[in-house]
């Protein structure tokens, strides 16, 4: 039986097999040789019945704002499998650097319309339990920098 661990490790090869061909520019930038790019594995818990919410609020606002902020959208899941099918949205983002992320993050939060629609979408209760970040560099044989 497939362990959501091993789930997430799989997704994640998958996840950045996919972001080679959405990200990577042939390897011939001399930007990405002085500044590899940081990925973001982030892994968002609901509470009962709000994973359709969550979804609802990426969808609508959360893309477009994380993009404004500097962070690249790599991919978004939900797991195949209950329990987490019905509550666990898995995505990762793509930075210019460890740095650019903290910068990120912090611009994010402080934006006006995240606040609005952070406000707008909670009015009924949180929709998020529990966050997990995990930034990881791409291995010296990774096709992937």
């Amino acid at each position: 039986m497939l362990t959501l661990r091993s789930a997430v490790s799989t997704l994640v090869v998958f996840a950045c097999g996919f972001a080679l061909g959405e990200i990577y520019d042939g390897g011939g930038s001399t930007a990405n040789a002085q500044s590899p790019k940081v990925f973001e594995l982030r892994t968002y818990t609901t509470p009962e019945g709000k994973l359709p919410n969550l979804l609802a609020r990426f969808r609508d606002h959360t893309l477009e704002i994380f993009e404004r902020h500097g962070m690249t959208n790599v991919g978004y899941w939900v797991p195949q499998d209950a329990p987490a099918s019905s509550n666990t949205l898995i995505y990762i983002l793509a930075h210019d650097s460890r740095d650019a992320a903290t910068k990120s993050w912090d611009a994010f939060r402080n934006d006006e319309e995240w606040k609005r629609v952070a406000a707008e979408t909670q009015v009924d209760g949180p929709i998020v339990s529990k966050v997990e970040s995990v930034f990881m560099e791409a291995t010296a044989f990774s096709p992937m920098k």
